[in-house]
């Protein structure tokens, strides 16, 4: 008892000299100094997990990363005299690099990652409103992110905090800043110590935040995006010379079994939100989660890979879509799509199946079309048809926080699409397998019990999967029902991850894992999404073990419809091709192959799952080069597209993309596809079928769609 009493005085003593310190301007700037460095270590280690330190020294890093930067922003309200500008001035900026860090931890829990200047600039171009606020994760814990500020200002509301008359003069000001600006150097010279380059190669963000901290990241990163928007402005016709030999180098031609086997039909292309490759064959309760995606997978009307990764950056859902349909990448840092959608010259996947072709094109999604700057990007991809969420009745809980629910997506869609001139080339982007992967009860499927795995999101995403399932499987009976799916390819890709890796270990067992064993390469093979091409009557698919991404879809679907990608400037390589590269490029650098690893910088061994601590000459020589070729290929990528060199670029038989040309106005749509289907020469659904409507064929259990009065259809007069 002497011991505690001792204790409490102590802490009493010390309580009431930082009380007395306060008290002086110098003392109330150490104090905000430590409460913004303290919730910066909340942030650290409750949401961000300690950005996966994994020795002392990236601890002791962690710990000290945000003191320099703290340290230099607070001191500059210590060079006024007045004060009410100095105390007024450090509240402001505690509530400015508060709500910085805050809006930090909101993104990540979303998205793994940290906010970049093109995020912040684009943010009218993915922001959702009030909707989704309801699908951000939230937590209690949040309150300690601005405690500091009620009682702050309460205390100098109640004159508990007095302001000190007596300044400090500016030289002494000046050499705070000093000091400040050399820890924030032996900070970049200690983190170099255990991640040398680290300026250089960049990594990925987690890295840049753990070793230099968020504002010096962010620092960082404007200077970064300072000068694309430099690069951009200084490009040359003649740059496009390295980009078009290394093209040329790089094309692996066709696969001769394959090619044309789909020529002359329509393509579908479902994009599967969030869908990862471990749903495909699993099982929970016995149940397979994911049936009919299993039935396609395995068919021999399908080719299905089973080591196909997404490979997207910040734009996540614009990223992947933008590999798609031109076969780059999307930037190091921010959305091609928000960023340069604007004016970009795209040489994409519509208007070449157009121009070649004869394809007619739409896009099918239940959300805002100015999600991801998307209407000005179709556009200037010459899709003739964008159909979102402006044309569908999403009131009430036919909707999640992200757009229209997937069954009745497809089911929606049907009046558009049957009205399209065959072949075409449509993609339907669903939603209801988003994070947070929740779902209305009576959308769920009574019968399916999910997992109990101790993670809700682990636990909805099955049953978001399961739903997604059942949204496919009665789009095919559509198709089967219409006559489309004899004449039509269906590809089926998963965009990027769901589950995010501060899962993992609830993951684990479900998989077949020991957590305690779990490794980062383990987390790298679960970017694995599922890619299968369905093409009805093929015969001779099956599941192929080819190393791929999503930067190799679009010549794999042009060398099946009979096309020739070689004219274009597509960095892919068709995934059936005998003379494809194994290696896969991430955005961040990161690389994989069938036999090694590089994470964050780190060689892994996928045969045993084990870091490769003393490579041999000959390995390090292999390593060596097959980080130079992922260096070389996300250079040539990001030169074509942050230069927009393409402008400069006519390959024979495209003609340049008009986006004036196109309205996507629903009245302007509806006339359009009207008009073309009362052509005598019309070869629409909605033409071959006696000019009657196909939506009774539709059938689906939506729970919404008995509520409604039935889908609309075009009216039609000849």
């Amino acid at each position: 008892m002497e011991w505690l009493e001792k204790q409490r005085k102590r802490v009493k003593k010390g309580l009431v000299w930082s009380g007395e310190k306060a008290q002086t301007r110098l003392g109330f700037y150490f104090w905000m100094v430590f409460l913004l460095w303290a919730k910066t270590i909340l942030a650290y280690g409750v949401d961000f997990h300690w950005m996966h330190a994994s020795n002392p020294y990236q601890f002791f890093l962690v710990l000290i990363n945000p003191l320099g930067f703290t340290f230099f922003v607070m001191a500059l309200p210590l060079f006024f005299k007045k004060r009410p500008l100095v105390y007024g001035g450090m509240i402001v900026l505690d509530a400015l690099l508060t709500t910085f860090l805050y809006l930090n931890v909101v993104y990540y829990r979303e998205f793994t990652d940290f906010m970049s200047v093109n995020t912040i600039l684009t943010y009218s171009s993915v922001n959702q409103g009030g909707k989704a606020a309801g699908a951000v994760s939230f937590s209690y814990g949040d309150v300690f992110f601005w405690l500091d500020l009620v009682v702050l200002l309460y205390l100098l509301f109640r004159k508990r905090i007095r302001m000190d008359q007596s300044w400090i003069k500016k030289s002494r000001v000046a050499l705070f800043m000093m000091s400040a600006f050399t820890l924030m150097m032996a900070n970049l010279v200690l983190a170099d110590i255990d991640r040398p380059q680290l300026l250089t190669r960049q990594f990925d963000r987690v890295y840049l935040v753990k070793y230099l901290g968020i504002g010096p990241f962010m620092g960082l990163d404007a200077y970064n995006t300072f000068n694309t928007s430099q690069v951009r402005k200084a490009a040359k016709p003649e740059e496009l010379k390295t980009v078009q030999k290394y093209v040329q180098q790089h094309y692996a031609g066709m696969n001769t079994t394959y090619a044309g086997k789909a020529k002359g039909k329509n393509v579908i292309v479902i994009h599967l939100e969030s869908f990862q490759q471990f749903s495909i064959d699993q099982k929970v309760n016995g149940q397979e989660v994911t049936p009919f995606l299993n039935s396609l997978y395995h068919s021999k009307d399908s080719l299905s890979f089973d080591n196909f990764f997404h490979e997207v950056g910040q734009g996540k859902t614009s990223d992947a879509e933008n590999m798609l349909e031109t076969s780059t990448f999307g930037l190091p840092q921010g959305s091609l799509f928000a960023k340069l959608g604007n004016d970009q010259t795209f040489q994409a996947m519509p208007a070449i199946l157009n121009q070649r072709a004869g394809y007619s094109s739409a896009v099918f999604h239940g959300n805002n079309g100015s999600f991801w700057n998307r209407t000005n990007v179709y556009k200037n991809m010459g899709y003739q048809n964008w159909v979102s969420g402006e044309y569908f009745d999403t009131s009430g809980k036919r909707s999640t926080a992200w757009g229209l629910k997937d069954k009745l997506l497809f089911k929606d869609s049907i009046p558009y699409l049957e009205q399209l001139q065959q072949p075409f080339y449509a993609k339907y982007l669903t939603v209801t397998n988003h994070t947070p992967f929740e779902l209305d009860k009576e959308d769920q499927d009574p019968n399916f019990q999910t997992s109990n795995s101790g993670s809700k999101y682990i636990d909805n995403y099955f049953v978001t999967n399961h739903y997604l399932d059942q949204s496919i499987q009665e789009f095919f009976n559509y198709l089967k029902k219409s006559g489309l799916y004899d004449n039509t390819m269906v590809v089926l890709y998963g965009d990027h991850y769901g589950i995010n890796n501060s899962e993992d270990k609830q993951l684990a067992p479900l998989l077949g894992k020991d957590p305690n064993q779990w490794t980062d390469l383990d987390t790298e093979n679960l970017q694995r999404t599922p890619l299968i091409i369905h093409i009805p009557g093929l015969n001779n698919g099956g599941v192929q073990h080819t190393y791929g991404g999503e930067i190799d879809v679009a010549p794999t679907i042009e060398h099946l419809l009979g096309l020739s990608s070689k004219r274009y400037i597509q960095l892919g390589q068709d995934l059936l091709s005998k003379n494809r590269t194994q290696l896969v490029v991430m955005r961040n650098k990161d690389w994989i192959t069938p036999d090694y690893a590089s994470i964050s910088g780190t060689i892994w061994d996928c045969k045993t799952n084990t870091v490769v601590e003393k490579p041999t000459a000959a390995q390090q020589k292999l390593f060596k080069k097959l980080q130079d070729e992922a260096n070389e290929k996300l250079s040539v990528s990001d030169s074509v597209n942050q230069k927009n060199l393409l402008r400069f670029y006519h390959p024979e038989g495209f003609k340049a993309i008009n986006a004036a040309s196109y309205d996507y106005s629903k009245k302007d749509t509806l006339a359009r596809l009207k008009k073309a289907s009362a052509n005598t020469n019309s070869t629409s659904v909605f033409s071959k079928n006696g000019d009657q409507t196909t939506t009774g064929l539709y059938q689906t259990n939506a729970a919404e769609d008995s509520q409604t009065t039935g889908t609309q259809t075009i009216q039609h007069t000849k």
